[in-house]
């Protein structure tokens, strides 16, 4: 009955991960950050957003308690914090100017794509509550497999996404660097709505 239960736990645990990592919803974004790159390079660049996000993760679902308490820093100001970031992010890919970040030393599969576009605050409380919930070594082993899986699941998806590319070419990169950019500032202010309004209830 406990390997039910835990089989049970896990498959929850992967499908609400999923949903909230939303993988194709992160790869009109992907696309439009290594659109310059090399076929190679775009796939190096998709598992590591995948690793990266696997890591910061696993990091708070180890350690996320401990940490936000002792940096007293709540859900909501690391929701604020992601939600600015992303808004940045769109405006530039809105301007056109995104690639200006690697120009300064950015790598955009650590950041935005593995932070905070994929391991947003979403998907860090999510865990957290899972790990909570985890009430047993069967439990907590699956859900560190159905972790491990939906970043499976998020590489996979990226990296096939990048034959669209040779499809819709460089006029249909630049229209889906501004609709990518417009539904990123989206998701950012609702991030940011979210986060003021409960800090200020």
């Amino acid at each position: 009955m406990d390997e039910v239960t835990a089989l049970t736990f896990a498959v929850q645990a992967f499908v609400t991960l999923l949903v909230i990592f939303d993988p194709p919803g992160a790869t009109p974004v992907f696309l439009s950050l290594v659109s310059n790159k090399s076929q190679r390079e775009r796939t190096r660049l998709a598992w590591l957003a995948a690793g990266v996000s696997l890591l910061v993760i696993a990091s708070f679902a180890l350690f996320g308690r401990f940490i936000l308490e002792y940096m007293h820093v709540s859900i909501e100001a690391l929701q604020a914090a992601g939600g600015l970031l992303l808004l940045y992010v769109s405006l530039q890919l809105l301007t056109g100017t995104v690639h200006e970040m690697e120009s300064k030393g950015t790598n955009v599969g650590m950041v935005p794509l593995g932070t905070p576009l994929l391991a947003g605050p979403g998907a860090i409380v999510a865990t957290m509550i899972f790990v909570e919930q985890a009430d047993s070594a069967a439990r907590m082993g699956g859900l560190a497999l159905a972790i491990i899986a939906v970043h499976l699941v998020i590489g996979l998806v990226l990296m096939t996404s990048t034959t669209i590319l040779k499809v819709i070419k460089e006029s249909g990169v630049n229209l889906l660097a501004r609709i990518a950019g417009l539904l990123l500032a989206a998701i950012a202010v609702q991030m940011l709505a979210n986060a003021i309004k409960i800090l200020a209830s």
